[in-house]
Formats: C-alpha cells, structure tokens, sequence
C-alpha cells in the first residue's frame, strides 16, 4: 500500500517509510500523473510539461527510464513479467492507479467538495481535510506551470475549507476560539469578503461590536484600495444589521463539547444562526440562505439579477459569469445552490455549461433564461436536466419563484412558452442534430464549429487534450467525414451555429 502527499512536501510512503523517488523532473513525472488524478496523461504532454520550450532528443526514452525506476521504488517485489498496478500504462501515456484515501490532495478535495448533513459534519470534514496541509502544495516543482496551476487550486479549496469550518463553528455556537484564525484568515487576504463576514459577525457575537465595525471598516479599506469598490450587499446588510443589533444575528448558545467549544462572552450567549445577514426565509432548508450564481454574458442583465436578488430576503449572490466556461470554474469554487444561466453565451454556450455542471457530483440547481422562449430552447434545456426555464423579460417575482421551486426539488417553466411545448417535448430529438449524436458529441461540434483548437476545446471543458483529439477523430469517423472543414459546413447546414452566433 502507497500513499501519496502533496500538499507539502511531494512524498510517497510505504509501511512508514518514505521511498526515494529519485531526482526532481523524475519526481516531477509522478507528481504530474497524481495531478491529473487517475487519468491518462499522454507521453507528449509529459514531455511538453517537464521541458517547457526545449525538451532533450532523447526525450521519450528518458521518460521511460524514469517510468521504469518509479515502478521499481513503489512495488519492489513486483515480479520482472507483471502489470503495474501503480504507475500503469494507458496508451498512449500513463496513469496513477490509487484510492481516494490513499492520496492527500484527491482526499482533501473530496472532504472538501462532499456534502454534508449539517454544521457538525461540516465541522468535522473540513477540520480533517484541513489537517492534511503540511506546506505549499507540490513544494519543489514550483517553476513547472502546470504544478503552480494546480497549487493555486488546492489552495483557493485551503481557503474555502477555513471559511467552511468557521462558518460551521459560528453555526454551532463556538465563536470566541474562531476569532484568532479568523482575524489572521481576513488580515492575510483582504479581498474575500467572506472572510470579513466571518470575522464581523464572530466579534458580534463574543460582544465586541465595536471590533465588528471595524473589521467592516478594514474590509472597506481594502477593497476601496485594491479594487476600487465599495462592500458588497452582504457586508453592507451586515453592517446594517450590526448597527441596528438586529434579532436575527443571535442564536441560541454553544454546542456542548467539541474542540471549538469555548465560554459565552459578552452579549448574553453566543448566537449562531445560518444566514447570519438576512431573515431566514421559511422555504430555505435549514434557514440558511441561498447562494445563487449568475451567468450572462450581458452586464446590463447581470445588474438586473442583482437586484432582485438584492431585494428578496435569504438569497445570496456568490459570483456571477460572462460565459459557460467561467460558470463552470465558479460552480467549483463558490458551490452555488443555484445557477441563473443564460442559454446563449460565448465560447462556451449556457447548454453546455449546464450539462457539465449538472454532470458532476452533487451539482446545484440550473434555471435556464432565455430572451426567446423558442420550442428549440425549451426542448434543450429540459433535455439537458435543468430545474427551471425563464424569460428574461418575465416579472422579478417569476425569477424568484423558479428560484425557490428549483430547491424544493419542482422544476417551473414560465408561464409564457408553456402553451404547446411539453406535448412537442416527448420523444422528440433535436431537429437540427444528426441522427446518433449525443448532447455532448453536438457541443463538440459547435466548440470545432466556431474555430476552437483541440487544446481550447480541452481547456474549455476541462478534459485531456488527448480525450478531444480522440472524440473529433470518433465524430468524423462516424459521420463520414474526412476534416474538421467538413464538420464546420455540417454544423452550419444544420443550424447548430450561424454566422451571427456568439463566438462563431
């Protein structure tokens, strides 16, 4: 059994020792394998990754040789004639065969992004996931760019998974031993306002108000002189609701026990409560608010959305996108309980986007908005798995209802294109689709369609390069093609892209 660390330190370690995985690019080999997490990595990504600009003549054999050696250091005794079971082969590159468990990144990540039933298993999950830091993730491959993209992303989960503990503690009732970590949390990153919030309302309940403005005061500082803007609406009802010493911000007292527990202070007992900057709203599981994310690529819409949602109590905005592949990016990051997701967009179109989105583990719910509530539109949104479809121009209070129909687990199509469609909807394809083609095979075409490279493609879609080659090789095959040429004349004959399309 080898386990794997890279959230420090690169390691492998076996029976509580550590192996000798020899010198750093033939660490790096193994490192960048652990990094694409199971899956194949091409021998000529390999070689473009290790050797950025210049790799040697003997490129490929010295790949091999360092493949060769990794095996020997993790399954010694591995007869001469057997199939790895570690660092295996998988045509026309490598992979990492291991647990979950087994390595430190692919478990913090899964604690991390996991559901959990309530702030107690919150607490617990992101405590241990956060026990597994020993460093700067893959320290020592940092001048290799893939290795400092994927520290950066371990790290935006590090600092989410420091707000998810504090938030679940606050929740429970255990302010007074968050405030120190908060305080250092914010001071080390000025401009997430969820780490201002945190710290607010942690200073509120241990009786310290004062302290809580001006922790709001910093927060306004930073931002005013980073970026230029002002508090966001969460933090401004915040300060609001501090200066008003409005009820909703206590709770009831602490949880008994726990590592986090700690004595009332101040203002009575130490409150906690979900949505600590508006009323709960009674449809809200649990009383928390809704976190929504807004992805349009018009900023005259996306202002409109705001505030809407600005103006109803118990929805928080947590982002917002200007295209598909943003929304993507974003529903990683913030874990959205909402998307509001405008079917046309550039690069990658609001479909798309949802499909993906939807296609992951406990993804949020999608609402699909559309300017023109065409059959074509509906058909494909309902088709694609989403839990609402709304006109833009539709009432603010029809954007809402679908919102909270969405939760509820109820899906509401606007009032306006649901005359004849759903009759239309049943057993029908899309017209403009090619027989035998999957939703996800018809986005390919139009991504090929509009000019983008198999690398783009790759990178707006988050998969290996490879697995895009390989899907445009099948695709052309399979409809009798001979060039990607072909495949732009058919998706435009076919209506799945116009000339005037976004990003055609």
């Amino acid at each position: 059994m080898v386990t794997f660390r890279a959230l420090g330190p690169f390691e492998a370690i076996t029976n509580g020792e550590t192996l000798d995985l020899g010198g750093q690019r033939q660490q790096a080999v193994l490192a960048r394998l652990l990094v694409a997490g199971g899956r194949a990595v091409p021998v000529s990504v390999l070689i473009d990754e290790l050797w950025p600009g210049e790799p040697p003549a003997q490129a490929l054999s010295t790949i091999q040789g360092y493949v060769s050696r990794l095996r020997r250091a993790l399954e010694p005794n591995r007869a001469p004639r057997e199939e790895a079971g570690v660092l295996v082969s998988a045509p026309p590159g490598y992979a990492l065969r291991a647990d979950v468990e087994d390595v430190d990144s692919w478990h913090f990540e899964h604690l991390v992004k996991s559901d959990h039933e309530g702030p107690a298993a919150t607490l617990e999950r992101m405590e241990a996931a956060l026990a597994l830091w020993r460093g700067p993730a893959l320290a020592g491959f940092q001048e290799l760019a893939w290795a400092q993209t994927e520290a950066t992303r371990l790290d935006e989960l590090r600092l989410l998974a420091v707000e998810r503990r504090a938030d679940a503690a606050l929740r429970l009732g255990r302010t007074g031993p968050m405030i120190p970590d908060l305080e250092a949390h914010a001071s080390a990153h000025p401009l997430r306002e969820e780490a201002w919030r945190l710290l607010a309302l942690a200073l509120y309940r241990a009786g310290r108000q004062g302290d809580a403005l001006g922790a709001l005061r910093r927060a306004r500082e930073a931002l005013r002189d980073e970026l230029g803007l002002d508090l966001g609406p969460t933090l401004q009802r915040l300060e609001q609701d501090i200066l008003l010493q409005a009820e909703h911000l206590d709770a009831p007292g602490p949880a008994a026990g726990g590592p986090l527990s700690g004595p009332a202070s101040g203002h009575g007992v130490e409150p906690s409560v979900p949505s600590p900057t508006t009323p709960p709203a009674p449809s809200v599981p649990g009383g928390a608010a809704l976190r929504v994310l807004i992805a349009d690529d018009q900023a005259l819409v996306r202002t409109g959305l705001k505030v809407i949602l600005d103006s109803e109590p118990g929805l928080d905005l947590v982002g917002e996108a200007e295209n598909g592949e943003q929304a993507i990016a974003l529903v990683q990051s913030a874990r959205p309980d909402v998307v509001l997701m405008d079917i046309q967009m550039p690069r990658l179109d609001g479909l798309a986007a949802a499909r993906r989105i939807l296609a992951t583990e406990a993804p949020p719910k999608v609402i699909m908005m559309t300017t023109f509530g065409t059959d074509e539109n509906l058909y494909a949104a309902l088709r694609a798995g989403v839990s609402g479809f709304v006109l833009k121009t539709s009432a603010p209070e029809q954007l809402i209802a679908a919102v909270r129909a969405a939760v509820a687990g109820d899906a509401l199509l606007d009032p306006a294109v649901t005359t004849h469609l759903i009759a239309a909807f049943a057993g029908r394809r899309d017209p403009a689709a090619p027989e035998g083609l999957s939703d996800s095979d018809i986005d390919l075409i139009k991504l090929v369609a509009r000019g983008f490279t198999n690398r783009q493609i790759a990178m707006t879609l988050a998969v290996p390069e490879q697995e895009v080659a390989d899907e445009v090789t099948a695709l052309l095959r399979g409809l009798g093609l001979v060039d990607r040429a072909q495949l732009v004349v058919l998706a435009y004959e076919r209506g799945l892209v116009s000339p005037g399309s976004p990003g055609a």
